[in-house]
């Protein structure tokens, strides 16, 4: 009974929450196609107030849509931007439960002090300051009780609207909301994961090693599990809250150089970027710096790694079209794309990025941001990484002039680029590299003669086929079943026509209005047909 109750109650919560959900998205249904345009900011406002107002789970998702411009207008990403993520802190009872069920310990066993007051209160977590028992000042990151529940259960609602909304609207077929969905899924799982953002603490770490004066705190393995993570506590000031910041020149100088240069090597070395640099997240520690909350990172594939250099390099040398081209192939060509407008826009913004970057007046993370709006006002789809990174790189220069006013990050990321690019290329003639290219090479000289023979033998015996993929695509077969409708419409309109001339014929039966009447029903028919046909052609063509 027990059992079938919490089902019961668990049903029904459901259903309250694809209802609350529901209304969410027929309020702002209207967005889905406004990629690309401004918008009204009180509609902004109202949608960011109904976000925080759903709860935790979406305040994240707000977070991630904020860098898509491909998803919603403009003034709607510059309000995402500012969401804030500070919630009512949870009971320290309950947390002090999360911890010992985790740790499977008392917490006086390993926290011989623990603050209950929480040093900061977030949508998936609160953070409490702790001492070791060997004395070692820590902080403890739990996660909020049932947080992970709550967001497993909003993404399963979401993944049933995203998959009607594929299924049954253009917009949803255009933008795929099911794949941002699941892309969305896997990020905030990773999220609430604190395994893995202790793994890429270390990871960053080790990235960091060239500059003494960055750092990020060490997690400590033996206290830290799925929902708790223990680290080492930095005792300093978030750099947006010093007070004497502007007065100590010489040591921020060089923290703001080091820090733009490591934000780079992270992006086209290692591939794996802390994806936060706001200044919030840089406590300065005497003339140190560190790099707090690693639970958001990006990762770049390598080819994507090698595109990402590519195009920063031609928008630094105002190689447009280079730079079109590249954006075009890391992108995917939505139907409406215009390739000229395209071209256009994207002249405009690098010939003026490379005119005014000397004198920083726009930087790289704009640039890239600027790039991903035009290239949906003009069709294309823009890859995810390439928004995620301009705002990355958005913070990462707000906060560098933090440290410095006087610093020009786009000096330091063009003398960063010439140093990269000679790395990529010794290491693409690196003799690692040549080794396996070789025996690509000695496989192919292999397997080349018989491959050729086989082709060949099928050419001699008339046996070659040729596949051409794609023509059984949804859209194409959903196509030709809109014209085979029409062919049939037609056709027993002319039927009916035909008929009704021949039954004018006949004398006997009711009349109506002087003509047969089966005669006349049969015109009323064909007449309705026609037209209804006419007006979906007209209709479904003025769209297209």
């Amino acid at each position: 009974m027990n059992d079938s109750a919490s089902q019961g109650t668990g049903r029904l919560g459901l259903m309250a929450r694809s209802a609350q959900l529901l209304r969410f998205a027929s309020r702002y249904r209207h967005l889905a196609g406004a990629a690309g345009e401004r918008g009204s900011r009180e509609d902004a406002d109202e949608f960011v107030a109904d976000i925080q107002r759903l709860g935790p789970a979406f305040i994240k998702i707000g977070q991630a849509l904020s860098v898509r411009p491909d998803l919603l207008p403009l003034n709607h990403l510059k309000a995402l931007q500012k969401l804030q993520d500070d919630v009512t802190p949870v009971p320290v009872a309950d947390v002090r439960a999360v911890i010992e069920r985790e740790l499977g310990v008392r917490l006086s066993k390993i926290f011989p002090e623990f603050d209950d007051a929480p040093l900061a209160a977030a949508s998936l977590a609160q953070v409490h300051a702790a001492v070791l028992r060997d004395g070692r000042e820590v902080v403890v990151k739990v996660q909020r009780p049932g947080i992970a529940d709550s967001m497993e259960s909003d993404m399963t609602v979401l993944r049933g609207f995203a998959g009607a909304a594929d299924r049954f609207t253009d917009q949803g077929r255009r933008i795929g909301f099911g794949d941002w969905i699941e892309e969305m899924a896997e990020t905030l799982a990773e999220e609430l994961d604190y395994r893995l953002e202790a793994a890429n603490m270390r990871a960053l770490a080790g990235q960091l090693a060239d500059y003494p004066a960055l750092f990020v705190p060490a997690p400590i393995a033996d206290f830290s599990t799925r929902q708790v993570l223990t680290m080492d506590r930095v005792r300093g000031s978030k750099i947006s809250q010093h007070p004497g910041l502007q007065r100590l020149e010489h040591p921020l100088a060089d923290l703001a150089r080091d820090l733009v240069r490591a934000y780079l090597d992270q992006i086209f070395v290692h591939r794996l970027v802390h994806a936060d640099p706001h200044p919030g997240n840089l406590i300065l520690c005497g003339e140190r710096l560190a790099l707090i909350d690693a639970g958001m990172v990006l990762r770049l594939a390598p080819r994507m790694r090698d595109n990402l250099l590519a195009l920063m390099q031609a928008t630094v040398e105002g190689d447009s079209g280079r730079a079109a081209q590249l954006i075009e192939r890391m992108g995917e060509r939505l139907p409406v794309f215009d390739e000229r407008a395209w071209q256009r826009r994207c002249d405009r913004l690098v010939l003026r990025y490379c005119n005014q970057s000397l004198n920083d007046e726009v930087g790289a993370g704009e640039l890239l941001l600027a790039l991903a709006r035009q290239s949906v006002e003009s069709g294309l789809r823009p890859p995810p990484e390439m928004p995620a990174l301009g705002r990355t790189l958005l913070a990462l220069e707000g906060s560098a002039k933090r440290l410095d006013p006087r610093l020009r990050p786009n000096l330091l990321v063009r003398e960063k680029l010439d140093g990269l690019i000679g790395r990529r290329v010794s290491e693409e003639f690196s003799p690692t590299r040549l080794r396996a290219q070789l025996i690509e090479l000695a496989g192919l000289g292999t397997r080349l003669p018989q491959q050729l023979r086989d082709a060949l033998e099928l050419v001699a015996q008339n046996r070659l086929r040729v596949r051409i993929s794609g023509l059984g695509e949804a859209r194409l077969l959903e196509n030709l079943q809109k014209i085979a409708n029409r062919i049939s419409a037609g056709l027993i309109s002319a039927g009916l026509v035909v008929a009704a001339a021949l039954t004018l014929r006949i004398d006997a039966g009711p009349r109506l209005l002087g003509y047969p009447a089966l005669a006349l029903i049969l015109f009323l028919t064909a007449f309705g047909l026609g037209a209804a046909l006419v007006v979906s052609a007209l209709r479904s063509d003025r769209r297209k």
